[in-house]
């Protein structure tokens, strides 16, 4: 009974995941396009950059929810400090917060990125006078996708170490972020009682 309960809730989630994914790729599709176009090569490297950083700290804060235990934010909302109870529920839904964050945002990301970096190449094509199709276009292309790919695999590295090292102080700030979306601007993330899904 248990197990089949588990299963309808993953089921559940894998459908309510999926609709986001889309919604949110979408989001993520106008607005970086909207950005890069009239803008120069230039501008549209640094929209790449940030585009692939964004990917790298949701990544992080994933790594950082299955690593953090939820203890020591037992002692801190007894203590009613502002954030403590939400970064509580985040360990507690650790599964759930590392697929949004480093699955659905951080693959996002990484689609994105790519898609932005041809764009981005396309440009600097044009400004060095070449056309679609030429060989520096090819060129760039292939050495943008090199160095988009080493930057994301680098940095999600970097924020593995950092998040495993520091899980509790960057859940934490997140549970502070989210006590703050709830209790100003009354957007609630989680509900007040929620099934414990990480042992304590």
């Amino acid at each position: 009974m248990k197990m089949r309960s588990v299963w309808k809730d993953s089921i559940r989630w894998s459908g309510l995941i999926a609709v986001i994914t889309l919604v949110l790729a979408a989001i993520f599709s106008m607005v970086s396009t909207a950005f890069l176009s009239g803008v120069g090569w230039a501008v549209g490297m640094l929209i790449v950059f940030v585009i692939i950083m964004t990917g790298v700290f949701f990544d992080m804060i994933g790594v950082a929810a299955t690593a953090a235990s939820e203890k020591p934010f037992h002692a801190m909302a007894a203590k009613k400090i502002p954030g403590a109870y939400q970064a509580m529920l985040v360990t507690r839904n650790a599964d759930k917060v590392a697929n949004f964050c480093a699955d659905v945002v951080g693959d996002i990301s990484g689609v994105v990125s790519g898609t932005a970096a041809s764009a981005v190449v396309l440009q600097l094509t044009f400004a060095a006078g070449s056309g679609d199709g030429s060989t520096l276009q090819f060129v760039l292309n292939v050495i943008f996708t090199a160095v988009v790919a080493a930057l994301t695999v680098s940095g999600k590295a970097l924020g593995k170490t950092f998040a495993i090292t520091k899980s509790t102080e960057i859940i934490y700030q997140v549970g502070k972020i989210i006590y703050l979306s709830e209790n100003k601007l009354k957007i609630k993330i989680f509900k007040k009682k929620v099934r414990n899904m990480k042992n304590t």
